[in-house]
């Protein structure tokens, strides 16, 4: 599944619950430009997949037809199917990193960034003798993340740990080049490219483009960022 097509289904939802109050917000949500927005919803009219109510005049209201529902339930399929694929790749790449850091002797690691990707880190680190040395965030707000308090990344120089993991998926290398310029050194810092030597290129970018959309897709179906077993507000 690609990042068009996860654009589609997202402005399909959007439009079917009746999200959409205006391309500009629509933009907003799908993180591109209001000319990109545009162009884009003209493509899906031309599509058929949903009609434009101008009722009332001052009104813009957007109707899925029934070719916009036939495809939103679709790409809610392969959605699906391609959510099931992409967390067994990921648990694959974890699980491998964390067998060769254990086998190697590392005995702590911290973890940079507190999403989806970082628990799927902090459960199947549970299954080695590695300890958690923290986790740190950009922004930490008082948070806890499985009992650990989050920390602001600029105390990552002053943590005890073997490794950082960076467990963000968009803007890499610019979390990269921030852990490096509060003392990180760069030969303790992972990242989950480093770990796909058998996942093709492309294979990779899809990833990362995925994970990005699954994290905003979670965030609005909760509301806010927190879960019960998980991240919770102070």
């Amino acid at each position: 599944m690609n990042r068009d097509e996860l654009r589609t289904l997202r402005a399909l939802e959007a439009i079917e619950s009746g999200e959409v109050k205006s391309q500009r917000e629509l933009a907003k949500d799908l993180n591109i430009s209001l000319g990109l927005a545009n162009a884009f919803m003209k493509r899906l009219a031309r599509k058929g997949y949903f009609k434009i109510s101008t009722i009332p005049k001052n009104r813009v209201k957007y109707l899925l037809t029934p070719e916009g529902v036939r495809e939103k339930s679709r790409l809610t399929y392969e959605y699906v199917r391609y959510s099931i694929g992409f967390y067994r790749e990921i648990k694959e790449i974890l699980l491998s990193l964390f067998t060769r850091l254990q086998d190697e002797g590392v005995q702590r690691i911290a973890l940079y960034g507190s999403g989806e990707v970082a628990e799927l880190a902090y459960l199947f680190l549970q299954n080695t003798y590695i300890k958690l040395a923290g986790v740190f965030d950009e922004q930490p707000d008082g948070r806890e993340f499985f009992g650990h308090k989050l920390e602001s990344y600029e105390e990552l120089a002053n943590s005890r740990c073997d490794y950082v993991l960076l467990t963000e998926t968009e803007d890499v290398q610019r979390h990269y080049d921030r852990l490096v310029h509060v003392g990180v050194e760069r030969d303790c810092i992972l990242h989950l490219r480093d770990q796909t030597t058998g996942v093709s290129g492309r294979r990779q970018k899809e990833a990362a483009v995925f994970c990005s959309q699954l994290l905003k897709r979670s965030k609005r179906r909760n509301g806010q960022h927190n879960h019960n077993t998980g991240l919770t507000n102070k």
